[in-house]
């Protein structure tokens, strides 16, 4: 799969119709929380910092949408994720099932506080 995306619609663009209008959706929920937050693309995929410091990053895949929101955002909301499948730092939400923009929403919400609380200690 190519990586060197030049920008997120770039990335977006390469999927089926569905899953570009899940990702998109994704991408919206970042951007309505952390609007102030840089997009780019980084490890191949749609990435996201506040204050410098990575907030979040997503990626489509066959059967699911990849969230990584880092080890704390999804320890903090590990009842929230209980239901799907995980890995460090990683949340796979089946396209099959409806996608929970709004955990998504929170957990962006908590990475923001989280930076903006990193950047001030600096």
């Amino acid at each position: 799969m190519k990586t060197d995306f030049k920008s997120v619609d770039e990335y977006i663009q390469t999927f089926p119709k569905d899953i570009q209008l899940l990702l998109e959706n994704v991408r919206a929920s970042i951007i309505k929380k952390a609007p102030e937050a840089v997009e780019s693309i980084s490890y191949g995929m749609p990435a996201y910092k506040t204050n410098g410091k990575p907030l979040v990053y997503f990626a489509g895949y066959k059967k699911h949408i990849g969230f990584y929101a880092t080890p704390t955002g999804h320890s903090e909301f590990a009842n929230e994720l209980s239901n799907y499948k995980q890995g460090k730092g990683s949340v796979q939400f089946p396209i099959d099932h409806p996608i929970p923009y709004w955990l998504i929403e929170q957990i962006v919400v908590f990475r923001v506080k989280e930076n903006e609380l990193k950047s001030s200690k600096h």
